[in-house]
C-alpha cells in the first residue's frame, strides 16, 4: 500500500473491519493514508516538523505534534493521541509509524494494553546497528525490549531493509540500520509458516537509484 518507493509498506489483506489508521511522521508524500482514505478508513496523521499534510480529506485529521513518551507541550503521547480519536471499544486500529528514531521513547512508554487495541502494525525501526555499537548503550537495551514488547501479542509477517541505510557488518552478521517490519495481531492468524523468500515480490526499493538490500539470512532461518 502506498505505491512504489519509499511510503509504500507491505501490509497484511485483512483490512476489512480496521477503524482507523494513526500514522505519526509525516513524509513528502501520503499515498499509503490515501490509499486507506479510498477505503473508506480514517487517518490521523501527527508531525511537528511539518504545518500541514499533503492531503486533504474529510476523514483525516492533523495535529502539528510529534509523538514523544509522555504529553507535553508540542509533544504527545501515543495514548493520548489515539484516546482522543478512538472510541474505547475501537480495538482494530492499524499503526504506521516512521519518526526517525523516535518509536522506542513511543513504544517503552506505550501501555500493552494499547498496543493490543491494533490489528496491524507497519514500523520502521531506525539505528538497528546499535545494537552492537554501543555496548551497554540505552538503545541496545532499548531496542529489544521494545521489539520484544511487540511480540508479546504480535507475530511479524513481513520485514524489508530501507536500503536508504545501508548495513552494519558485526562478526558473521549483516545488520541493515534501518528496517520496515509489519506486524500481526496473533488473534488474526488462523495458521502460519517460515517466509524464506526475500525480497518479496511486492517489495519496492525505498531509494530507485540504490541498490535493494536483501534481508540477511541470520533474521530468518
Amino acid at each position: 500500500m502506498g505505491g512504489a518507493g519509499d511510503g509504500g509498506y507491505l501490509v497484511p489483506d485483512d483490512l476489512v473491519g480496521v477503524e482507523r489508521c494513526f500514522s505519526p511522521g509525516v513524509g513528502p508524500v501520503s499515498n499509503f493514508e490515501e490509499a486507506l482514505l479510498a477505503r473508506g478508513i480514517p487517518c490521523h496523521l501527527a508531525d511537528g516538523t511539518v504545518d500541514a499534510a499533503h492531503v486533504v480529506h474529510p476523514l483525516m485529521t492533523f495535529e502539528k505534534l510529534n509523538l514523544g513518551a509522555h504529553t507535553q507541550p508540542g509533544i504527545v503521547s501515543l495514548e493520548d493521541w489515539v484516546n482522543r480519536h478512538a472510541a474505547p471499544d475501537e480495538r482494530n486500529l492499524l499503526l504506521q509509524m516512521d519518526i526517525e528514531g523516535a518509536e522506542y521513547d513511543v513504544l517503552s512508554s506505550a501501555s500493552q494494553e494499547l498496543l493490543k487495541r491494533f490489528r496491524i502494525i507497519v514500523m520502521e525501526f531506525h539505528w538497528l546497528d546499535q545494537l552492537t555499537h554501543l555496548k551497554g548503550g540505552v538503545l541496545e537495551r532499548t531496542i529489544p525490549r521494545c521489539i520484544t514488547k511487540l511480540l508479546d501479542d504480535f507475530s511479524v509477517v513481513h520485514m524489508h531493509p530501507n536500503n536508504c541505510g545501508g548495513i552494519a557488518r558485526v562478526a558473521n552478521y549483516t545488520i541493515p540500520r534501518v528496517m520496515e517490519i509489519t506486524f500481526l495481531r496473533r488473534d488474526r492468524i488462523t495458521s502460519s509458516r517460515p517466509a524464506r523468500v526475500f525480497p518479496h515480490p511486492l517489495d519496492e526499493r525505498n531509494d530507485k537509484n540504490r541498490p535493494d538490500i536483501v534481508l540477511p539470512e541470520c533474521w530468518f532461518s
